[in-house]
């Protein structure tokens, strides 16, 4: 048991201590709206059961002081001067929340705290956000501050752009603290509103496969930068006929003609998120009524217009995709997250789950030279305050 193994370590680390509350957040995976967030526009993301976990106590002194059981290492900082550090960057998205309640006027006192997690790193789940949302959560507790979670959903997305320095949207924080089991959440980003969606995967005799092609996403921060740019243009260029659009979202596929007119690169990319923004809503339909067949059809045509309008797949995606098109049982697939490698998705009959991994294990390692990992997950609750008796 994960608590079991943190109580323990939390006994060896601070010594005659006793730890008061535990925290627990999941990661994500994102099933359908991509590149559409920054777009004020639809995502449906789900939590996995696969979390990060934080135990600890109050200490009496304006020091935090941290355990990492994941990287066997130990960090501190004041809470009078808290600054990144270069040596244990995990710590940096833990500093950040604490950095961040502080400057929005929470008083916080010192804290020992060890964490574990069993989010793959680097598979585009979500470890940072689901960190900082557990990280949230716990402090919020420890320190009786009763901030709600949506206010603490948007602070963990601060603390990663502002503190971290990453450009991220907010899905994968509020996905980890709102999640629901066997349910997928559909979030509007512009507005913030959402509404859970029952996703029975399980009852339905499927399961949810996340397959890590071990492509390394070395293009992603200048081309997503430069996506992001394009779609701003667009909506510029649109404004000459659609004058009251401030983004994407504000365009619809009964604009197509209008959309057909832009430059081409600025073409595609507005009708990729016009058409992504779209499947969700239809996903919603089909999800409620337990159509997975057709649900599925949506994530192949959300990869070939991720591959094809927006041109962020590669061909290691591409291939994952074609094999588990060619594997009876397979319902959908698509790349998932920002794309030039990471992680995809695939819905697929539980009974084959095991060709399928057989099958990508033999094909994608003897194209590529690189042996992925697979995973299969479960929508889960979101995050939790886990009592310790």
């Amino acid at each position: 048991m994960q608590i079991e193994k943190l109580k323990q370590a939390f006994s060896e680390h601070f010594p005659g201590r006793q730890p008061t509350i535990a925290s627990s957040a999941p990661g994500r995976v994102n099933l359908l709206g991509e590149h559409t967030d920054y777009n004020d526009g639809f995502v449906l993301p789900m939590a996995i059961d696969a979390r990060i976990t934080l135990l600890g106590a109050l200490n009496g002194t304006n020091e935090v002081n941290l355990y990492s059981l994941d990287f066997e290492a130990k960090d501190s900082f004041s809470l009078e001067a808290i600054t990144q550090t270069e040596i244990h960057r995990w710590s940096n998205y833990i500093r950040g929340v604490c950095d961040l309640l502080q400057k929005d006027g929470y008083n916080l006192a010192g804290m020992d705290i060890v964490l574990q997690g069993n989010v793959p790193l680097g598979a585009g789940l979500s470890s940072s956000a689901a960190l900082e949302v557990a990280t949230a959560l716990f402090v919020d507790k420890l320190n009786d501050l009763k901030v709600n979670k949506t206010e603490l959903v948007k602070l963990a997305q601060r603390a990663e752009n502002e503190f971290v320095g990453v450009n991220c949207g907010i899905m994968d924080q509020f996905i980890s603290m709102l999640g629901e089991k066997d349910h997928a959440l559909f979030l509007d980003c512009r507005s913030l509103d959402y509404q859970t969606v029952a996703a029975r995967f399980e009852e339905a005799g499927c399961t949810l496969v996340v397959i890590n092609s071990g492509v390394k996403r070395g293009l992603v921060d200048s081309e997503y930068n430069l996506r992001r740019s394009q779609c701003e243009e667009a909506v510029q260029l649109l404004k000459k006929d659609l004058p009251e659009i401030t983004a994407l979202r504000d365009v619809t596929i009964e604009h197509l003609d209008l959309i057909n007119a832009l430059p081409e690169a600025l073409r595609k990319r507005a009708r990729h998120v016009v058409s992504e923004n779209q499947r969700v809503l239809d996903a919603i339909e089909f999800l409620k009524a337990d159509n997975l067949e057709a649900f599925g059809e949506l994530l192949y045509a959300s990869h070939e217009s991720l591959r094809d309008d927006y041109e962020v797949s590669c061909s290691e995606l591409d291939l994952l995709v074609e094999i588990a098109r060619s594997t009876p049982g397979t319902l959908g697939a698509r790349m998932t997250g920002a794309g030039f490698g990471g992680s995809m998705i695939i819905l697929t009959a539980k009974s084959a789950v095991e060709e399928l991994k057989n099958r990508v294990m033999d094909e994608y390692t003897a194209k590529t030279q690189i042996t992925p990992e697979i995973f299969t997950f479960k929508a889960v609750e979101g995050a939790t305050i886990i009592p310790l008796d």
